[in-house]
């Protein structure tokens, strides 16, 4: 695992304290894993993600990733319909630890409640709170 100081984490996403982020983009939110989270799992070799169209409340479980080590949930930070699923991880689920925030994105949300990205972190505060600052 690599130390903190050398992950990736952009300045314009916000964070879960499960280590989901969230990018808001015109309609939808694109929802993904951190680079830490991707990092702490190991090689990610199985990702399962909702169908478009299902609808889930914020914190609810929206899916997992297997990998080498463990099986994790993933939480939606934000609650909404599923516009889009990334298709690609179903049969590139490395794509996860090399681009999490790119070609690692997961899903795409038209949120239900747009207060509830009140909730997320920025870069800073999730940083503290990784490196145990509050």
């Amino acid at each position: 695992m690599k130390p903190i100081e050398e992950l990736t984490f952009p300045e314009d996403l916000l964070y879960a304290k499960d280590h989901e982020w969230a990018r808001f983009e015109d309609e939808n939110v694109v929802i993904g894993i951190s680079d830490y989270a991707q990092d702490q799992l190991g090689d990610v070799v199985y990702v399962e993600l909702p169908a478009v169209g299902t609808v889930l409340e914020k914190g609810e479980v929206f899916g997992t990733v297997e990998s080498v080590k463990a099986v994790s949930e993933l939480y939606m930070p934000v609650g909404g319909e599923v516009a889009a699923v990334n298709e690609a991880l179903a049969d590139a689920p490395e794509k996860v630890n090399q681009s999490p925030y790119e070609d690692g994105w997961m899903i795409a949300v038209k949120p239900g409640d747009a207060s509830e990205k009140e909730g997320l972190m920025t870069r800073s505060a999730y940083l503290d709170m990784l490196k145990g600052l509050n």
